[in-house]
């Protein structure tokens, strides 16, 4: 038999490990967005709430490494 007809053997197959997901940010609870108080005049009266980009995870919503 040649090379080209001969059988092939088997490959092993390597078995991958699904990558654990992370943990959601305390801060915005993986949302990535946190709501701040909007005060305005010279009293700071407060208006309304404004959300924002969180600053913890930066907005990706993923906790954040050491």
């Amino acid at each position: 038999m040649d090379a080209l007809t001969a059988a092939k053997k088997p490959t092993a197959r390597r078995h991958v490990k699904p990558k654990p997901e992370p943990a959601p940010c305390p801060t915005c609870k993986g949302t990535g967005e946190v709501s701040r108080t909007v005060h305005v005049g010279r009293k700071r009266r407060m208006v309304g709430q404004q959300t924002g980009l969180c600053l913890a995870c930066l907005g990706s919503g993923q906790a954040p490494t050491d």
